[in-house]
């Protein structure tokens, strides 16, 4: 009988946490926030606490994994519209390697040290730090790099959901008065862009539709 109970309580939160993670969306496990990362912990936790302690009652389990959703729905929904606070909950990306250089201060920064690096960098087939151009540390501790082919012409964000990407700007050797210029031409603001990218000498901008001009 007890098996049966504990198989039964299995299959259930297998339902309950399958459905949870389809109202949280869909990203991949290396790419969760620290937000997502926690609240995944945490529900992991509750269930295998139900499952074991087979006994208790299931809604002491099932409402607080509920509110738990719920919170990071909300918390989600919020941090899209304000980018300060998706800023202070996820953090932003660091630059490692700028233009062949490494940036040893953002790495002591981050507490990342240099096997991390070359580590990551196997990990996508790279032999040496001298074949990189740029590398990117992404929020989810991902590594981005760009290798050397002699074209350095990459996308390199210059706005990014209305905040002005100021590292970018000293990457290009571009000011803000220059920016300002090229965003008043296209009749807008660096608050009205969701997106705006530097590639082959122009800026490209990609408006917020959801920002009434």
């Amino acid at each position: 009988m007890e098996i049966l109970i504990v198989l039964g309580r299995t299959l259930l939160f297998y339902i309950i946490i399958t459905i949870v993670y389809r109202f949280m969306g869909k990203r991949e496990v290396g790419e969760l926030s620290i937000m997502d990362l926690i609240v995944s912990i945490l529900i992991a936790e509750l269930a295998a606490m139900a499952i074991d302690k087979y006994e208790s009652n299931l809604l002491i389990t099932i409402v607080p994994i509920i509110g738990l959703v719920v919170v990071q729905i909300i918390v989600a929904k919020i941090s899209l519209k304000n980018p300060k606070m998706r800023e202070k909950i996820e953090g932003e990306p660091s630059v490692i390697i700028n233009r062949g250089k490494i940036n040893f201060e953002e790495m002591l920064k981050q507490r990342y040290n240099l096997d991390d690096l070359l580590t990551q960098l196997r990990e996508k087939s790279i032999k040496s730090i001298e074949e990189v151009d740029y590398a990117i540390l992404e929020t989810s501790g991902k590594l981005s790099t760009f290798v050397k082919n002699g074209n350095r012409d990459y996308p390199l964000p210059i706005i990014l959901d209305g905040k002005v990407q100021e590292e970018t700007l000293i990457q290009i050797h571009k000011s803000r008065k220059w920016l300002d210029q090229i965003l008043k031409q296209n009749n807008t603001t660096s608050d009205k862009v969701f997106y705006a990218f530097y590639k082959d000498k122009d800026l490209f901008i990609i408006k917020d539709e959801n920002v009434a001009n």
